[in-house]
């Protein structure tokens, strides 16, 4: 093998091959390594890439058969070897980009084929309804029996004829669900405009339509995996395994058809997303084939009495749906993987709801981002970890396993919010007030396993679970604002006592933890477990700090420690569901513990979000960026305009011994009424946020928004000399002040100084929200250098009205040290040139 030292022909990989360059002109010789000397080198470039001086001595001497070779060649020759490394993985990554590039034009180019042929309907549709129209007039005119008996004739004729429940009338209910099927995947039998927020890209999950005008509610997505069109196939007709929503789904029969297909009968439970709602069912033929081009067809749809199928009696607790003709397109791709074509399309029956509620059942885009990308999501985290190797995360849980408990985290709070008697639910009778449910189950399946146990050796068994359950109105509230909020200021609405409670439904022992980046909420410590793709939902594990003090007799662990799912905290996502489900787990963490989950679900109700027109446009070009950065513009752009009115369900579940069943429920009521008292009291704090002032919220007792800004603004100049705000354009002193670049946060007057308002950036320097920023103290964001200057300078800022403080370090409400460039602190003056307040400016800060 022969590698000259200097490195050539490597354009566009780094300046460090240049560096090489420079280096190998000096001989311009070629050095000859023989197998057994590359092999020496590339085991230790696997182990070591980036070799020091004294490794590479040391290389030399323990292996002889690299004597001859000068250590300046060899330092040459792991610098060629990290530039050809680099070059292979940046061309991977460019074939990769590449692949997804050229599947995304392939379904754009199919969809701009389906909106000419739409625009073709379109023409036609409206030429022949202008000749019905003349031919309507004239007709009006011919009063002859033939021209009623004819007319009265063709209203009579059946549009699809009548079929039986044999074998030959199921297949024809199955090709033509097939064709209608296909007519809506590909064709033009609905009029499909872009889900708003979703744009197609490399990284993007794929194209995403909702329907315009058709009945039902309906969504549409495409997109690319790296799975086998069978495996794909396979895992969509599993839907409980990836649409949360689904309680069960019964196989009922099965038949195979001529050309290779089968034919499904299916019954299938969906639960009631909400407390105020019943659970949704649905009777199905489903239909699997493959058609002419070779690609995999999986369609569906509901059988009715209009077709004289096979039927299924209602059941109890369940209004029958409609699912019309639906499924999977699935196509395989070149060099592997597959196409994959998504329709979902149903009617809901919004009749049987609160009419508050109707907007749930006729949106698009929940239908969307509820089951059909979904499926799209499930697929790639799937595809994602076939082609990579398994990696243990968190608390030593392969990724299938952390999927496995967020499902029985999903499955356990539906299940308590939707109370099915088959299951052994049973309410308890009101105290007077319907604002809270109480539901109990005593049978044996739900606490199967369900022991309580104590140090001292004295065993209690709860036999029972009882789960307490409401809905309310939140307005004017993002779902993801408030759901950020409860998560990270538990202590404002949760009781440690009755965490300590729920906690000793599993064993207490011994807390080992892994070594992972822990992030602190006031008395929580938050611990990463697991993220699906795309940061759409996290696992994490709750450890509640202090809590030894619950029962003296009981020997606890000090820490309870919480399994948390958590979803819907992206602001930027539109219409999207918010959830925070919970459960106490053992400190061993063992797969066979039960789960009780409790928790919040936050579901936005305005009609407005299925509002997009018809003529938007799919922009790719805007998408291509790659990297992480790449969706920024959309994440900005789409939608801070989202729902202003959303519904929360409550449900609380706790395990018990059956003859406290009274004062369990008792204390259960009471919790969710303090629980619902404190999210109104949260959510009234936090409504002036989508006010015309860009997320400010004024805390108690100040100025309004725009007042204070204009006081910060007037002070600045008039100590400083010069313009807070370089330039306001047509925007409000507020607005530009809320989004100016460094951090700007004011401090009270006070001899323990609090804070009372910051911008932007300020809020995320200080990682806290407005709600909760009033109770962070001045002197706990500075370290113990920061504050000896701040005590010797402040009264300067009293009397000479601001200072300038050198570059420093200090602290986050979660104890992260923020490095800072410099820092300006001046006094704020009011209308009557009386200080107001003392505001505080740290340029070019970040996280050390």
């Amino acid at each position: 093998m022969l590698v000259k030292t200097k490195c050539a022909g490597m354009m566009g990989v780094s300046s460090a091959c240049k560096d090489i360059n420079k280096e190998g002109l000096d001989n311009g010789k070629y050095v000859r390594y023989t197998p057994e000397q590359v092999e020496a080198l590339e085991r230790l470039y696997h182990d070591c890439p980036k070799p020091s001086s004294m490794r590479r001595q040391q290389l030399i001497r323990e292996c002889p058969i690299l004597s001859n070779i000068e250590p300046k060649q060899i330092k040459v020759w792991f610098q060629n070897r990290r530039c050809r490394e680099k070059q292979r993985k940046e061309s991977s990554r460019l074939q990769a980009v590449n692949r997804k590039l050229t599947a995304m034009n392939k379904l754009l180019m199919e969809e701009n084929d389906r909106l000419q042929k739409q625009v073709s309907q379109l023409v036609y549709e409206n030429s022949y309804f202008r000749q019905h129209t003349q031919n309507t007039t004239l007709a009006t005119t011919d009063t002859s029996c033939e021209s009623v008996v004819t007319s009265g004739q063709h209203h009579l004729t059946p549009q699809h004829p009548p079929r039986d429940a044999s074998p030959a009338g199921l297949m024809s209910i199955a090709e033509e669900t097939l064709t209608e099927f296909l007519s809506k995947a590909t064709g033009t039998a609905v009029e499909w405009v872009q889900m708003p927020g979703m744009k197609p890209g490399p990284d993007s999950i794929g194209i995403v339509a909702i329907s315009h005008g058709c009945p039902g509610v309906a969504a549409r997505a495409c997109g690319l995996v790296g799975l086998e069109p069978t495996r794909v196939a396979e895992i969509l007709k599993d839907r409980r395994s990836w649409f949360r929503g689904c309680r069960a789904v019964d196989v009922l029969n099965v038949l195979s058809t001529g050309n290779g297909g089968t034919i499904e009968l299916l019954y299938m439970q969906l639960y009631a997303p909400t407390t105020l709602a019943p659970a949704r069912d649905f009777w199905l033929l489903r239909y699997t084939s493959v058609v002419e081009d070779g690609s995999l067809v999986v369609c569906e749809r509901s059988l009715n009495n209009t077709q004289n199928g096979p039927s299924m009696p209602s059941v109890q607790q369940f209004v029958r749906a409609e699912m019309l003709p639906s499924g999977y397109l699935i196509r395989p791709c070149e060099g592997g993987g597959s196409i994959i074509h998504i329709v979902d399309h149903m009617d809901l029956e919004p009749w049987s709801v609160p009419e508050v509620l109707r907007p749930l059942y006729e949106s698009s885009t929940l239908l969307a981002q509820k089951t059909t990308t979904a499926a799209l999501r499930h697929l790639r985290q799937i595809s994602q970890e076939v082609s990579q190797q398994p990696n243990v995360t968190g608390w030593g849980r392969r990724p299938a396993a952390l999927r496995a408990l967020s499902q029985r985290l999903s499955k356990g709070f539906n299940e308590a919010v939707n109370g099915f008697t088959d299951e052994g639910w049973s309410m308890l009778e009101s105290d007077g007030i319907d604002d809270v449910t109480i539901l109990v189950n005593s049978s044996p399946a739900k606490m199967m396993g369900g022991s309580l146990s104590y140090a001292n050796g004295f065993p209690s068994v709860s036999n029972a679970v009882l789960c307490a359950k409401a809905s309310m109105l939140v307005q004017n509230v993002p779902p993801a604002v408030l759901l950020r909020f409860l998560r990270e200021h538990r202590s404002e609405w949760a009781d440690s006592s009755i965490d300590a409670y729920s906690a000793a439904a599993v064993k207490a022992g011994p807390c080992s933890l892994p070594g992972v980046r822990a992030g602190s909420f006031g008395g929580q410590v938050i611990l990463p477990l697991a993220h699906t793709i795309e940061n759409e939902e996290f696992m994490e594990v709750i450890k509640l700090e202090s809590m030894g003090h619950y029962r003296e007799d009981m020997i606890m662990a000090g820490d309870i420690f919480l399994l948390q799912l958590c979803s819907g905290v992206d602001e930027s996502a539109v219409g999207t569901c918010a959830e925070l489900i919970f459960a106490p787990i053992d400190a061993s963490f063992s797969d066979d513990v039960p789960i009780i989950p409790s928790g919040f679900r936050i579901i936005p109700i305005e009609s407005g979000i299925d509002a997009s027109s018809p003529n938007r446009t799919l922009d790719l070009a805007s998408a291509l960026e790659v990297g992480p950065t790449g969706n920024r513009t959309s994440s900005e752009n789409s939608g801070k305009s989202g729902s202003t009115k959303s519904v929360m369900t409550i449900a609380f579940q706790f395990a018990f011994e059956i003859h406290l069943q009274e004062n369990v429920a008792a204390m259960a009521r009471q919790y969710v009424r303090s629980i619902i008292a404190s999210v109104q009291r949260v959510a009234l704090a936090l409504s002036p946020c989508l006010g015309s002032h860009a997320g400010f919220l004024s805390p108690p007792g100040t100025p309004e928004a725009q007042t204070l800004a204009r006081w910060i603004c007037h002070s600045y100049r008039l100590y400083l000399g010069v313009e807070l705000l370089k330039s306001e354009g047509s925007e409000s002193i507020l607005k530009t002040l809320w989004h100016h670049s460094d951090a700007v946060m004011c401090c009270s007057l006070k001899a323990l100084p609090v804070f009372t308002f910051a911008n932007q950036a300020g809020l995320d320097m200080l990682e806290t929200t407005l709600v909760a920023l009033q109770d962070i103290t001045l002197e706990n964001i500075f370290d113990d250098n920061g504050k000896k200057t701040l005590c010797s300078e402040f009264p300067q800022i009293i009397q000479q009205g601001f200072i300038c403080l050198q570059g420093g370090i200090c602290l986050s409400s979660m104890g992260r040290p923020i490095s800072y460039e410099r820092a300006v602190a001046w006094k704020v003056l009011n209308e009557e040139e009386n200080a107001h307040c003392i505001c505080f400016m740290f340029i070019n800060w970040s996280f050390v």
